[in-house]
Parts: structure tokens; sequence; C-alpha cells
């Protein structure tokens, strides 16, 4: 079975042409981060992945990893405007999304409200440390994230497009914060993690960052450029088995709800770490995501077409927030990672192949 769609027709030629430009822009993206960042070349792929799918990035990561630079030399790059809120316990939605002010008109003596937007207006906006903030600042953000728009005082307000919300959360401390509610983690596209730098690249930064000479980083996109992209990635076309593939990857991570037969049934037909270690399962949005992710993976990668290698590349930050562990996995010290692997093992490509010895493509 192939994942090659037929050869492209009149019509996706122009599309198809876009697609080798944005590979070139891709590269030389690369390049021009690295003036700035060392490594992390996977992150930034991640990053670009949900920007040309219209998505957010929930980013985990201990302090000190540049998240807030990287942000930062991204959207310089990419020739966005950019904010940065650090979110705090006494910030309040209004210093979100703005607020309504009083204005006296000198000239008549009139009064009137004047709408004066937050730093939720712009391209990107970093949410540096969501979870140190109450749950009624982080709701603030699933209107605009969802809708494109704030409301304020019953009146729409739309935001720049594109736009992306760039989340990030430190995994080490706990004490004072508020876990993102399961449906707000949800509204994220992609769960990004950030690890140490390897010797060499800690080298490289302390060398990068520890003298006079300042990067400049050169823009590559123009804003119309990536909406123009963002279109062209949702028209890439993607097989049935593919898509396919991806529901099986969602659905099989689901312990069944309800009682009786039917649901016995379902539940011993799922691979026993499913049923042993997970208490809730990816929802229909997660398969979205994965097809959605996949058609960006391969857009960057220059190519007009899906194959399951871009699915499974894409798996781990899809799914590992939207997979609950229960204790049993706590006490035995599995991540949602680990069942993320276990899944594309077991699940097959064919639904006509039984489970288990799943072909792994190389992800990297």
């Amino acid at each position: 079975m192939s994942d090659n769609p037929a050869p492209p027709t009149e019509i996706q030629r122009d599309d198809v042409e876009a697609v080798e430009r944005l590979k070139n822009a891709f590269e030389k993206l690369k390049v021009e981060m690295s003036k700035v960042i060392v490594g992390q070349t996977h992150v930034v792929e991640e990053l670009l992945m949900a920007i040309f799918s219209r998505g957010h990035c929930l980013l985990i990561g201990v302090p000190g990893l540049a998240k807030t630079l990287m942000i930062k030399t991204l959207a310089e790059a990419l020739n966005l405007s950019a904010n940065r809120i650090q979110f705090t316990p006494d910030l309040m939605p209004s210093d979100i999304t703005g607020t309504e002010i009083i204005q006296e008109d000198k000239a008549t003596g009139t009064r009137q409200f004047k709408f004066f937007e937050g730093p939720i207006f712009a391209n990107i906006v970093l949410a540096d440390e969501i979870n140190r903030t109450p749950p009624k600042t982080q709701a603030a953000l699933l209107e605009a994230m969802q809708e494109r728009q704030v409301t304020v005082a019953g009146e729409r307000h739309f935001l720049p497009q594109p736009f992306f919300v760039l989340a990030t959360q430190n995994p080490i401390e706990q004490e004072g914060t508020y876990p993102l509610p399961e449906a707000q983690l949800d509204r994220f596209m992609l769960n990004v993690l950030v690890n140490y730098p390897e010797e060499e690249e800690e080298v490289e930064i302390v060398k990068l960052t520890t003298g006079e000479s300042k990067a400049r980083v050169e823009k590559v996109f123009a804003d119309q450029d990536i909406l123009q992209l963002q279109e062209i990635v949702r028209k890439v076309p993607v097989a049935d088995h593919i898509a396919r593939y991806a529901v099986r990857l969602a659905r099989t991570s689901r312990p069944p709800r309800g009682e009786g037969a039917e649901r016995d049934r379902q539940f011993a037909a799922l691979p026993d770490f499913i049923r042993d270690y997970v208490m809730w399962g990816a929802g229909p949005r997660a398969s979205q995501y994965l097809v959605l992710a996949a058609k960006a993976r391969a857009v960057l990668h220059g190519r007009y077409h899906v194959s399951v290698e871009d699915i499974q590349a894409v798996a781990g930050p899809v799914l590992r927030h939207r997979i609950v562990t229960n204790f049993n996995a706590e006490a035995e010290g599995i991540k949602a990672d680990d069942l993320v692997a276990r899944l594309i093992k077991y699940v097959p490509i064919d639904e006509s192949d039984p489970p288990g010895g799943v072909k792994i493509f190389r992800v990297g």
C-alpha cells in the first residue's frame, strides 16, 4: 500500500511549487535561528508545524533553556509581532485582553469609552508560566485561542492574523500553581518538550552568549506568506488508510466508558498497557491534530502528501498531554510518552493486520 497519491493536477501545481519554496525557506529559517539558538531543531520544527496548522503550543521545560529567546527569535525571522505575558497569581483577564477606559473629548466635553488593546493583540503571544495564574485568567485565553477574538463589554475585537499562542510550564515547581484543566490543555495542538542541550551544544551556547557580538536574524517570511502556507497545509491530500491509522491511534488510547457487556467487550479488546495505566484517552481533537500536524510536517519536508512516518513523528507532541495516566502508571514511573511509544508499536498501519509487530519508521 503506497502513501503517495496520484500526480498533482494543474490546480495543485502552484501549491506544489509553494511547498518546494517552503522547504527551502525552512532550511534558511533553521540557519537564521542557529545564529541565536543552539540546537533544539526539533522544537523549532514542531513550533512551525503548529503555526502552519493554525494551532497553539504548550512548551514544557526547566528554566534557562531559552524558551523566551526562541520565540522572540522565531517571531523576528517570520517577520511577526510578538508579545510576552508573564503569568502571575495577581494577573487579571483584562491584563491580557485589554480594557475600556473613559476618555473625555476636550473640544466637546463629551466622554466615551475607548478600548485599549492588551498584549494578546500580537501575531505570537508567549504566555510564560501559564500555570502560575488562577483559572479565571487562564480561561481568558480560551476564546482568543479558539475564536481568534476577544469580547470586552459585549463588543468583539478580532486578533491579528496569523495568531499563535505559545505557553510555557516549568515541570519542576508545582507549589503555588494552578494546573490547567484537561479542556484547556486540549486546546493546545502540540505539547513540546524542551530538553537540556548536549555538552557540545552547551559549550557553543556559552561561547555565543558571553561575547560582545550580537547576531542579526534576517527575515525569512512575510505575514501574508504564512497565511498562504496555512491554506496550502489544509489542501495537502491524505490517503484514507493514513487517516484511519491516525484515528486508530487516538481511539486505542481510550478506555471505554459506560456499563454492561459492550463495555466489557471493548475493555477486553484494548492492549493491556491501556487497560492498566490509562484513566482517560485522547479525544477526537487528537485525531484531527494528528492529521493536520502530519500535513504540516510533510510540507516542511517538501512533500505534498502525508505518510505513515509523518503520523508517527507527530504522535508524541499531539498525544502526550491528552492521555491521562492513573495511579498504577504513576507508581511504576510510566509516563504518557511511554504509552504513546507502545501505541505506535501496537496499532497496525493497515486495519486488516493484527495488532502488534508494527513497522516503526525513523521519525528523526
